[in-house]
């Protein structure tokens, strides 16, 4: 009994095939927030494209002003920039205001 020949493209996927699964695999995946600076820290990751540093961000939401985070996550995100990960930014934004802050409040008695 002869062989069927396979055709040779489908075995393969094409590249936006695969992009697709993964982009599918990475936006399924539920976070369960039981307080509001859970939520907020797992959606300033999602804006900064970071989902791998979930935990920092609800950390840093847990203990920094919003005012703060909301300025330097404007910043980063607003940044031009050819990588989409704008975790880097941020955290050094934040520094950067967290030391604003303290000198003003220093400054003023």
């Amino acid at each position: 009994m002869p062989r069927k020949k396979k055709d040779a493209s489908a075995s393969f996927e094409t590249i936006e095939q695969i992009l697709e699964k993964k982009r599918k695999k990475f936006t399924s995946q539920r976070v369960y927030a039981h307080h509001e600076f859970q939520d907020y820290g797992v959606w300033l990751s999602q804006q900064l494209h970071d989902s791998r540093h979930k935990g920092l961000y609800i950390k840093l939401a847990k203990e920094k002003l919003r005012n703060l985070l909301q300025e330097a996550m404007i910043f980063a995100i607003g940044y031009n920039t050819k990588s989409p990960n704008r975790g880097k930014l941020f955290m050094w934004k934040l520094k950067e205001l967290e030391k604003e802050t303290k000198d003003n409040s220093q400054k003023s008695p």
